[in-house]
This record gives C-alpha cells, sequence and structure tokens, in this order.
C-alpha cells in the first residue's frame, strides 16, 4: 500500500498521455477521412492518405515521449511495453499492475471524450472510433503484424535506451516506427501495437471479435524481444523502465539511479 501515495502521479500520467495520444487519433482521423472535412475533396489513394496520420501520430507519440509527463512516468502507455519491463525485472508488480489499469483507462477515456466533443463524427463508417481491424486477409494476418510490429518496436526500444551514446533518440525512434507503421502495416491490422488503444475505440465501434488479436499479438511480440535482448546481452544490460531516462528520482529498478 505504501506505493499508492508515492507513484499515484506517475500512474495519472500513464493515463492522461495515452488519453492525448488517443484525442489526438481521434481529430487528426477525422479531420483526414471524415466525408464533411475540408480535406474531403482530396482524391488521394487510401497509401498516400495514411502518410498525414502517420505523420501525425508519429509526431504525438514523440511529443509525449520527450514531455515533462512522458519523462516523469517513462512514457509506457502501452500494456504491453510495461509487462515486457516487468518480465524484465525492472518494474515492481504492484506499479506495472497500476500502470496497465491506468492506461486502458486513459485510452478508453480519452477516446469517449473525443467522441464526445466531435459531435457523433468520429462514429460515421470513414472514421469508425479509429478502431483496430484485421484487413483482408484476416485475423492470421493481423496477428502476425502485430506480433512483427510489436517485435521490431521493442527490440528498438530496449537497443537504443540502453546504449549512452544514442539513449537520447529512442523516443524519436519510437515515434517514426508509428509513422512507419501507420503507413506501411495498417492494412493489415488496422496498426494498433496495443491493447489499451483498441479497447476503447473498438467498444465505442461495438468490434469485439477480433479483439483478442489486439491483446495477444502485441504482449507476445514484445515478451520475445524482451527474451531476444536478454539472449544476446543479459538481463543486467537493462538499465531502467523508460523510453527516454531523465537523470533525477525514478520509480523503476534503474541502473541509472544507482550509479548516478
Amino acid at each position: 500500500m505504501v506505493r499508492i501515495p508515492r507513484h499515484w502521479p506517475e500512474y495519472l500520467i500513464e493515463a492522461l498521455c495515452l488519453g492525448l495520444f488517443m484525442v489526438s487519433a481521434a481529430l487528426f482521423a477525422t479531420l483526414i477521412y471524415h466525408p464533411n472535412s475540408p480535406l474531403a475533396t482530396w482524391h488521394a489513394g487510401a497509401t498516400v492518405k495514411r502518410i498525414p496520420m502517420g505523420l501525425a501520430m508519429g509526431t504525438t507519440a514523440i511529443a509525449l515521449i520527450y514531455s515533462p509527463l512522458g519523462r516523469r512516468s517513462g512514457a509506457h502507455m502501452n500494456p504491453a511495453v510495461t509487462l515486457t519491463f516487468y518480465q524484465l525485472g525492472k518494474i515492481a508488480p504492484f506499479d506495472a499492475l497500476c500502470y496497465v489499469a491506468a492506461q486502458f483507462a486513459g485510452g478508453s477515456i480519452g477516446i469517449l471524450l473525443a467522441s464526445l466533443f466531435l459531435h457523433g463524427r468520429l462514429a460515421d463508417p470513414a472514421v469508425n472510433f479509429v478502431a483496430t481491424t484485421p484487413g483482408p486477409w484476416g485475423t492470421g494476418a493481423a496477428f502476425a503484424g502485430e506480433a512483427g510490429i510489436s517485435f521490431v518496436m521493442m527490440s528498438v526500444v530496449l537497443t537504443l535506451s540502453n546504449a549512452p551514446r544514442v539513449s537520447r533518440f529512442t523516443g524519436l525512434a519510437a515515434g517514426i516506427l508509428v509513422a512507419t507503421y501507420i503507413i506501411c502495416e495498417a492494412p493489415l491490422s488496422g496498426m494498433s501495437m496495443n491493447p489499451a488503444r483498441t479497447l476503447g475505440s473498438n467498444l465505442l465501434a461495438a468490434n469485439l471479435s477480433s479483439l483478442w488479436v489486439y491483446f495477444v499479438a502485441p504482449p507476445l511480440g514484445m515478451f520475445l524481444a524482451g527474451q531476444w535482448y536478454v539472449r544476446r546481452h543479459g538481463r543486467a544490460h537493462v538499465r531502467c523502465a523508460t523510453l527516454h531516462h531523465r537523470h533525477v528520482h525514478c520509480i523503476f529498478h534503474c541502473a541509472h539511479m544507482e550509479t548516478s
């Protein structure tokens, strides 16, 4: 019970950051895809339209990671990220549980508030609450796509964040991957990589039949990335559970704090 008063700000920050990410996703998706948007006359192909969406969400991710809020909480914003760091021994069990709960709450509240603010525009079939659903190749391809992009994301995060010379670029690389995935991988799975990002959107869209894909594939992909990294470098080489470490008080099992 001691951790509740000590770490509740970080839990709230995780909820707020993913909530803001979902609000951004809703606003940009409505602007780009809604038939009554000023951009409705932009007759571009689906791939071309995913470019501004990818850039918008990649930039949003980067801004949140490097913001004072993201730097304080570690900017997980994703249960799959938190559970991987827990598996690697970098976050206490109670903190991991509260992070995951906060992420699910924040993602769902964010998309709900965006829906209310947009006065039903988010429900238009062209936007569909930015729900993530398998593409025309089915759930198998969606599962493979989600697992694959999650594996690459976590591998990059672990590789960069634990290399002192380039660790400050971890958030930038993560944002670039988010943008790239939206542009290139979205036709397979809708590009979630995050169970908490998908839950609220798919509940509002009443699309639950494939929800298991987004609850299983991202954690599996990131878990395998964590195992791969440990086999190559050893568990002790994982220094912290942050995407951008701040050299002040850290709530994780942090090697930076031990050596500072």
